[in-house]
């Protein structure tokens, strides 16, 4: 794969194009549920979960002190990414039902007092490696969204927000150097998904010298890259795919001839027939077990790899068919799981409910060949 990619780039002028979304404004109904499910958590303190070391007993204290933005949601990932969620869909909706809301926990969290305690979290003791690169690289995509949106409150929620944003930029520029291995797993630690994110910053912040750092790491870890196990998938507590969000990463930087050739190589088993009951998805058993309802995800993310992938081939692809046949039936089980049943569930499920519908994970920056 590496040497077709050789001997195609010096033909390839590589540009950025933008995906057409599939649907920009969901549907009313499921946007209030989904602005709804973040708002009863973003200022919810409690039950918690910290990744939080001890130095010392100063040090125990409680989550609205230690991370004063991003303490609600049971865990400091969730709450970015349910920011991020009202963000999207007030941008996308502003005159929602849940617009007024949304507006003022937005700017109750968002202020400089705040911002200043959680850089000062970041810095301090033992805390190089905190929510990376998960938690990272959804506030980086909290970050890309404000950043995109032309609107008065959004520049003021940016510029607020923008000294922790530079120090998890800096996080990744220190972090992926070190990096000698790519990690393959279906949660938080997954490379894939937390370069995917960053680099769609990097691209909306014009920051091209991350662009290039994490461009580089990509195919270095994944451009020879055969044969992904997709039938060994999902494991039982994943809630992102190893093997498509690499896929979902690569069409990033692949430009559409070269991504397909690539794809062949990387799941030769896609169907040419347009069926989608290839690819079977995630069940969960419990969905008040916190680590078993990961299953949910896994259905709501890989819709939206399946539809990104297909939106990257090129026109004709005999693949397109089969892979939004497989979305399709993985949006419609995760869709249904998202409730507020079990706060489990309910404090995330919301975020990558919303990622996929507004066609998030389409409306990205990828290569192309001019």
């Amino acid at each position: 794969m590496k040497t077709i990619f050789r001997l195609a780039l010096p033909a390839l002028c590589l540009m950025l194009t933008t995906m057409p979304a599939r649907a920009d404004t969901p549907d009313p109904e499921l946007a209030n549920r989904f602005a709804r499910l973040a708002l009863d958590c973003v200022q919810r303190e409690y039950p918690n979960k910290i990744a939080h070391v001890l130095q010392s007993a100063d040090d125990a204290r409680a989550p609205s002190e230690l991370t004063p933005v991003f303490y609600g949601c049971y865990d400091w990932h969730s709450a970015v990414h349910g920011h991020w969620l009202l963000v999207r869909l007030l941008r996308l909706m502003p005159d929602g039902e849940f617009a007024a809301e949304a507006e003022a926990a937005l700017a109750h969290n968002f202020t400089p007092d705040r911002v200043a305690g959680e850089v000062a979290y970041f810095a301090g003791d033992g805390r190089a490696s905190f929510e990376r690169p998960y938690g990272l690289a959804w506030l980086l995509q909290l970050m890309s969204e404000l950043r995109e949106w032309d609107d008065p409150r959004a520049r003021e929620w940016a510029e607020t927000l923008a000294p922790l944003e530079a120090v998890v930029a800096d996080r990744y520029r220190a972090w992926l150097p070190n990096l000698a291995y790519p990690i393959r797993i279906g949660t938080h630690n997954q490379s894939a998904f937390g370069l995917a994110l960053a680099l769609d910053w990097t691209r909306t912040t014009g920051d091209a010298e991350l662009e290039q750092l994490i461009t580089s790491k990509v195919l270095e870890f994944h451009l020879e890259d055969t044969a992904c196990p997709l039938g060994y998938e999902p494991s039982g507590e994943d809630f992102l795919s190893p093997c498509l969000y690499e896929a979902d990463l690569m069409r990033r930087v692949l430009p559409g001839a070269v991504f397909s050739a690539w794809l062949s190589d990387f799941l030769p088993g896609i169907p040419e027939d347009g069926t989608g009951d290839w690819l079977e998805p995630g069940v969960v058993l419990d969905a008040s077990d916190g680590k078993l309802v990961h299953l949910d995800g896994v259905n709501l993310s890989r819709a939206w790899n399946l539809e990104a992938i297909a939106g990257a081939l090129p026109v004709g692809d005999p693949r397109i068919a089969s892979l939004q046949a497989a979305a399709d039936i993985h949006r419609e089980t995760g869709l249904a799981s998202v409730t507020d049943e079990h706060y489990e569930g309910g404090h995330w499920l919301g975020s990558f409910a919303t990622y996929l519908v507004t066609g998030r994970g389409l409306d990205v920056p990828q290569a192309t060949e001019d």
